[in-house]
């Protein structure tokens, strides 16, 4: 349909001319206008002002009319709710974050509505002008059950009244995304994932997950469950090459909290692996960030006993609730070894890594065991899906050395090692995820949509 195809060349190109959408397309001129006028007609589409400068009359400009749909994008976590609204051209009308008080679903429900409502004042809309809602959550949607689980960082969330709860607040629109998914989504519009076919995008916060991109599409699983590599069993057990995490036996380990508490703070959560929550940029209060050290002993306080970090040492203590790989491997884990390590006082991940870099024999010896334990859920990922790059997020997974830890592990264990990068992007992530999806998924209802429209205004 000539509409459909106009209407796309516009969106990637921008304010343009009529006769350049007629030699990018083929068409004729005439038709191109008579195009353009339904398209106009239909909302979709809005002269831009003329260029100038060139032979001949000033020629008038098209480009995406903006307010043709508005997308709300809200990022749930444990301690923030993030949101923005955006408008049907991909300009960010509106953004805004609150720490949350809730303690419960219904609550959560109550304050994700208000932060809603000061997005439609700050943005200038009427919750009636959103035609997609998109909810970044922790968690997996199947919705051919139409059901939320495995939710276990949210009391409450993942219960069926929760979701009519949601849905009722914003309505049948709403769609449901996968936080790390979301963020795989922002990687592939903003980050290193542009333009690559196929790449993995590996959370690692407070808990662990990773968003798969293949053929340039998200990768969700027949139940949403893909790229839930938390699940992995794999239980840290002693690596056959090493006889421990660093290859010395003088190691030791320090910790990492989530949420930036990831790496900033000691309060943690095994399975909440969202974007809002673990990445850099805003602290909670009270946590333990900056360069101080409770005492001496080194340059990340006391250190008791040997000081000796093994890599199967660390999925020990937390269990197998979703698997003592991430039990181990998020930030919570790191905090575990140190602790078993015999540091004492304030411990968190972003004094780790730091002092690790600074060259602290304790601090190296815990980033050693990270980069293995990492490295073997990113050999299983290659192994299985070969993707073209791995980008490493969240508060540990953006931590200053790992990746290039993990990559010389990989090149040990791995049959062949993709190209690793670390991820960019910040604390918004999760929302320029859901952004990027509602927008896509806009388009595709008003493209479905563009014969009847284009014809019943035609004929009005």
């Amino acid at each position: 349909m000539n509409e459909h195809l106009l209407l796309d060349h516009i969106r990637a190109g921008g304010r343009i001319s009529r006769a350049e959408l007629a030699r990018i397309s083929g068409l004729a001129k005439n038709t191109v206008s008579l195009a353009l006028a339904n398209l106009e007609r239909a909302g979709l589409v809005r002269t831009s002002g003329v260029r100038t400068g060139a032979p001949g009359p000033a020629a008038l400009l098209y480009e995406v009319h903006p307010e043709a749909g508005f997308v709300l994008a809200l990022d749930v976590g444990k301690q923030f709710l993030r949101g923005a609204i955006g408008d049907f051209s991909g300009r960010i009308r509106a953004r805004c974050s609150i720490r949350t008080r809730a303690r419960g679903g219904h609550a959560r429900v109550a304050e994700l509505v208000g932060l809603a409502e000061s997005l439609y004042a700050r943005a200038g809309v009427a919750a009636s002008d959103i035609t997609q809602t998109v909810l970044g959550s922790p968690g997996v949607y199947d919705p051919r059950r139409d059901a939320l689980s495995l939710t276990t960082g949210l009391a409450g969330w993942g219960t069926p009244q929760i979701l009519a709860e949601l849905r009722k607040a914003f309505g049948d629109s709403l769609m449901i995304e996968n936080d790390v998914n979301a963020a795989a989504l922002a990687e592939r519009a903003h980050g290193h994932g542009r333009g690559v076919d196929s790449f993995a995008f590996v959370w690692i916060g407070t808990g662990i997950g990773m968003g798969l991109v293949l053929g340039g599409r998200l990768h969700r699983g027949a139940h949403g469950a893909a790229g839930e590599i938390g699940y992995l069993p794999l239980n840290g057990g002693p690596d056959p090459g090493h006889d421990d995490a660093s290859g010395s036996d003088d190691t030791g380990t320090a910790d990492s909290g989530s949420d930036d508490s990831d790496l900033d703070g000691s309060e943690t959560n095994s399975s909440d692996t969202k974007g809002s929550e673990t990445d850099g940029g805003e602290t909670d209060g009270g946590e333990t960030d900056g360069g101080e050290t409770d005492g001496g002993g080194g340059a990340l306080g006391g250190v008791e006993g040997d000081g000796r970090v093994e890599v199967g040492d660390r999925g020990r203590e937390g269990g197998l609730g979703r698997s003592a790989f991430e039990a181990a491997a998020s930030a919570a884990g790191i905090v575990r070894a140190a602790r078993g390590a015999g540091l004492r006082g304030p411990v968190s991940a972003r004094r780790v890594f730091a002092a690790a870099n600074r060259g602290d024999t304790v601090a190296v010896a815990v980033a050693a065991a990270e980069a293995v334990l990492v490295a073997r859920a990113v050999c299983s990922v290659i192994a299985v899906v070969d993707p073209d790059l791995t980008v490493l997020g969240g508060g540990v997974g953006q931590a200053g050395g790992l990746v290039e830890s993990v990559e010389r592990e990989l090149r040990r264990l791995a049959p062949v090692v993709p190209e690793l990068r670390v991820s960019a992007l910040g604390a918004d992530a999760v929302v320029d995820g859901c952004l990027a999806a509602g927008i896509e998924r806009t388009w595709d209802r008003v493209t479905a949509a563009l014969p009847a429209a284009c014809g019943a205004d035609a004929t009005a």
